[in-house]
């Protein structure tokens, strides 16, 4: 199968790292996985191969490989789409869940003592912002607004409820937020051109003005505002029909910070976008853990 055939050849990686906007460590730190894991006979086109291997790694390593094999994942998609036919779309259709099965297959558990946090996947993601929320009605419109908000710009709840269209600017050619965070303090966050358009088609119903995020009535009356537990309510509902038990508006911030890390945004970046005050946080975010076994002081030369 040529889709699968392709990225099986050992330079094909560096191929898929060469079309990303990534950072020259970032890259080195994704290939030297890939060759870890082919070095040790791993079939990187194997979900269950990837995972077995990925168990025995320690998180530092395990995020490093699942960010690099969901890129994998990401090109092997692509290919797929590329390659449909009406004669081929079974096959092609059964290329597409292998590559969702690469993107679930290495999970980083959460550290002993910490709470298991949850975060979604891309395709979760999708249909959260997609199939799950009904635009032909101001709730699913309004739904569809503040979802978008906490998972494409990683907002907390209580700033979601408070942001106003004061807050939404341009910067170059950038649109971004301007969110008063924890102790006050401002921090900007741009935002994708798609979650733009969500906002300015809920401009056109609600207007400019006031709060974005607004209460809706059983008879679709608008309010001027919502609350923190409405936002809440919305996104455990959700998390429902999605089959995440209890999912909460962190959890999307979360994948928010994972979706980021994962496209080899750096973690200090990251940290700015959420508001965070210092990197320790992000990475609880993130579910990483300190390698015990390999750490920068070993690189340091004290002789």
């Amino acid at each position: 199968m040529s889709a699968l055939t392709t990225l099986q050849q050992p330079d094909n990686f560096e191929a898929i790292l060469a079309k990303r906007n990534l950072a020259k460590t970032t890259r080195y730190r994704y290939g030297r996985e890939i060759k870890l894991a082919r070095a040790a006979g791993v079939n990187l086109l194997d979900a269950t191969a990837v995972s077995y291997y990925a168990a025995e790694l320690p998180s530092s390593r395990k995020m490093f490989l699942r960010a690099a094999v969901g890129l994998l994942a990401d090109e092997l998609s692509q290919v797929a789409k590329a390659e449909a036919t009406p004669a081929n779309v079974a096959e092609m259709q059964a290329v597409l869940w292998r590559a969702e099965a690469l993107k679930e297959s290495i999970q980083v558990q959460a550290t002993k003592g910490q709470q298991a946090h949850t975060w979604l996947n891309l395709a979760e993601v999708r249909s959260l912002l997609t199939s799950l929320t009904d635009e032909t009605t101001i709730k699913g419109k309004r739904d569809r607004v503040v979802l978008g908000l906490l998972v494409g710009a990683g907002v907390r709840r209580d700033e979601l409820a408070g942001l106003t269209w004061e807050d939404v600017k341009k910067q170059g050619e950038r649109t971004v937020l301007s969110i008063t965070g924890k102790g006050k303090k401002r921090r900007v966050i741009p935002i994708h051109n798609k979650l733009v358009y969500l906002l300015d088609r809920w401009a056109e119903l609600i207007g400019r003005t006031g709060y974005i995020a607004r209460s809706v009535t059983k008879g679709s009356e608008l309010g001027e505002s919502i609350s923190g537990q409405a936002i809440l309510d919305i996104v455990d509902a959700y998390g429902q029909e999605l089959g995440k038990e209890k999912l909460r508006p962190h959890d999307l911030r979360r994948t928010y910070a994972r979706i980021g890390y994962d496209a080899g945004i750096d973690i200090g970046q990251i940290s700015k976008l959420l508001g965070h005050a210092s990197i320790a946080t992000t990475q609880r975010y993130l579910g990483l853990q300190i390698d015990l076994k390999k750490t920068v002081s070993d690189f340091v030369p004290f002789s």
